[in-house]
């Protein structure tokens, strides 16, 4: 059985321990891989999966092997393949014990996924190490079969595919909520601190139909309440302004925040990991790339919203670049009330646009699969140092 280590830094966002916890369970449970999962703040990891014992400096879960990373870095033996994630450097001393290895590990670094065209160009380069016999190699997931992918569970459409099947009364309910009545539409929004949110829920408040807009604990809440000018929200608060309701839920873990999204009409999603499965979810997205300094992610929205809007109607993939636009705080010329209205105007061809989007997703790939190949040509072909 092959060994792999996968070494994650949690930032403050959960998108990178949320990517490498799902690669890791597909890792073990599609490929049948020994996994050691190395995270450096586990009561991070808590919040996205509550099994974990954010104490333990070792437990086994999901069949994948969590290991806490500390400094310093206990002596481990390398793996036969070794994943940082999102370049966040790995130990020294595991570093030094690569080295000593023979034959050395594949070492991947996992880029963060990008819409961008040089992405193809970049992925799979060799990068050799200044002092060690190693080379590491760059994977890049992407939207092209010249890439590495998208992360998606094997049986994920048949996951979803079932509980739209079963329908979402059951799940409305979990969450204190009935059935949304005829003519409501359902949103979900998972942001960062937006100067654009206000106009935004001041839209939703005006809409001739009634909105229900379902916000998980997160970043956004501050300007949640800032809007409806009281003092703080909590899991359980409810609000009406107009047509709109908001609903603060609880902070969902990976597999709730997957039927939250099957179950909703349009989701508003950040990051990388929420964005990736918003697409799977074959429901219309509005995607708010990681704020950068000089606007730099601006050029990444309009990476993936070209992609996505191509064979689009007109109209209606105007209507889908002015909300993303506007909510990634680009200039436009319509104001934000006027984009939603045109979004509304052209929903029903929105939606049938991201049940041909999740087709296209499927020709680049699955990153774990791609992954597996990779590394495994690697190690069958060798790995010489600096090659």
């Amino acid at each position: 059985m092959r060994t792999w280590d996968i070494f994650c830094k949690v930032v403050d966002n959960y998108g990178d321990i949320g990517i490498a916890w799902r690669l890791a369970r597909g890792l073990v449970g599609e490929h049948g891989l020994a996994v050691r999962l190395w995270v450096d703040d586990l009561h991070a990891f808590q919040r996205i999966w509550p099994a974990i014992d954010a104490n333990a400096a070792g437990q086994a879960c999901e069949g994948v092997t969590v290991c806490a990373w500390r400094t310093p870095f206990a002596a481990a033996e390398p793996a036969q393949v070794v994943i940082d994630a999102f370049g966040c450097a790995l130990p020294e001393a595991y570093l030094a014990a690569m080295g000593e290895q023979s034959p050395p590990p594949v070492w991947i670094n996992l880029e963060y996924l990008s819409a961008e065209p040089w992405v193809a160009k970049h992925h799979g380069l060799p990068s050799p190490h200044p002092r060690l016999p190693l080379t590491r190699y760059f994977f890049f997931p992407g939207y092209t079969p010249d890439t590495g992918g998208l992360l998606a569970e094997a049986d994920l459409d048949a996951r979803r595919a079932a509980f739209v099947q079963r329908g979402t009364v059951a799940f409305w309910r979990q969450l204190g909520l009935q059935a949304p009545p005829p003519g409501e539409l359902r949103v979900s929004l998972f942001a960062y601190e937006n100067p654009a949110l206000p106009a935004l829920l001041d839209a939703w408040a005006a809409d001739p139909r009634p909105i229900t807009c379902l916000v998980p604990e997160g970043r956004v809440i501050p300007q949640l309440a800032a809007w409806l000018s009281v003092p703080t929200l909590q899991a359980g608060a409810s609000h009406r302004r107009g047509a709109l309701r908001l609903r603060i839920l609880p902070f969902l873990d990976q597999d709730q925040y997957d039927h939250l999204l099957w179950a909703c009409d349009l989701n508003f999603v950040r990051g990388e990991d929420s964005c990736v499965r918003a697409q799977w979810a074959v429901r219309p997205l509005v995607w708010q790339a990681y704020p950068q300094a000089d606007a730099a992610h601006w050029d990444k929205a309009n990476a993936l919203l070209a992609h996505y809007t191509e064979g689009l109607d007109g109209a209606a993939a105007r209507a889908v670049s002015a909300m993303w636009r506007h909510w990634n705080g680009m200039p436009d010329a319509d104001d934000l009330a006027a984009c939603w209205t045109a979004w509304r105007s052209h929903q029903a061809i929105i939606e049938a646009h991201a049940v041909a989007w999740c087709d296209r997703l499927r020709l680049a790939g699955r990153l774990t699969d791609k992954l597996v190949d990779f590394a495994e040509n690697k190690i069958k072909f060798g790995v010489f140092p600096n090659s």
